[in-house]
């Protein structure tokens, strides 16, 4: 699997210092290099909307190319392979770059789970008319202006813009015009990811995840748990027993830092039948238990 490149490399690679406020940052295109030089196909770990108002070039997804010669919004994700090879000198536009951190509940709600920046299948790549690019520019602006602000809410306030861009693009047509289907483990993989999605965010402490085990996600999906793995392990470099813990500790993290849940109660939602059970997974992977999680989160706030 080639390495994923990380948000602080990618600023380095382009010859920036890593922002304090790294979990969100907003620029135009024509301000920073990163759009005007060559990116490899890789992977990265954050989250990245771009819209380009002028300026060509191609856009890479795994072994396919667009070519880009019109006004284009695109949404690509920490499981997207990727590339931009520019093919013109003028490049103008906006692009935002976010980390986990920065992707909550509420940005992330019923709707907008099967926005294109949340789905591994499906079109990632739109082409908005004169009035929704219109629209799009204002957003932007408006989150380079907030973006250096000293408001102290300013974050909640971007997450609004970008779910006003989520909604927009969910609302064009996608381009004719797109990739092919992909190779089996490849298709394994996304229908895979996209049934662990589904059931978030949990809402409420009744509510109890179905799928919990690589096995009962392979009978879901009506193939051997093997089949599963090795299709996982090729196209993701991960098992199918981390994709599960990884995104059953991001949803506790979650439930952690924004509801008044206990942790008894979070330890039910997440399918463990007892809280000490709970108590264990949480500690193997971020080193504290939920609850001193909890009161970091409240104090770092503070």
């Amino acid at each position: 699997m080639k390495h994923k490149e990380t948000i602080g490399e990618f600023y380095t690679h382009h010859g920036q210092e890593y922002p304090r406020a790294g979990q969100f940052n907003v620029y135009r295109r024509e301000e920073f290099a990163c759009d005007s030089t060559s990116l490899p196909p890789n992977r990265r770990d954050f989250y990245k909307i771009s819209m380009i108002t002028k300026g060509t070039g191609i856009i890479g997804y795994s072994d396919k190319a667009i070519n880009i010669d019109r006004p284009t919004l695109t949404f690509l994700n920490p499981l997207i392979p990727y590339s931009w090879q520019p093919t013109s000198e003028d490049q103008t536009g906006y692009f935002c770059l976010f980390t986990e951190d920065f992707v909550n509940t509420t940005l992330k709600n019923e709707s907008l789970s099967q926005s294109p920046l949340f789905k591994v299948g499906g079109n990632h790549l739109f082409f908005p008319n004169e009035e929704s690019l219109k629209l799009l520019q204002g957003v932007f602006e408006n989150m380079v202006h907030e973006i250096n602000s000293e408001y102290p809410h300013k974050y909640d306030l971007l997450r609004n813009y970008i779910q006003i861009v989520m909604h927009e693009a969910m609302k064009m047509q996608p381009p004719e015009t797109f990739y092919q289907p992909a190779n089996a483990s490849e298709r394994i993989s996304t229908l895979f990811l996209e049934l662990l999605e589904r059931q978030f965010p949990i809402d409420t402490p009744s509510q109890i995840l179905k799928l919990k085990t690589a096995n009962e996600f392979a009978v879901q999906l009506n193939i051997h748990t093997n089949t599963l793995n090795r299709a996982l392990k090729e196209s993701t470099g991960k098992t199918t027993t981390e994709w599960i813990a990884e995104r059953m500790l991001k949803e506790a993290k979650a439930l952690l830092q924004f509801s008044n849940w206990d942790v008894a109660q979070i330890a039910y939602s997440l399918g463990f039948e007892h809280s000490s059970n709970f108590i264990i997974f949480f500690k193997k992977h971020k080193e504290v238990t939920p609850l001193q999680y909890r009161k970091e989160i409240v104090s770092n706030n503070s």
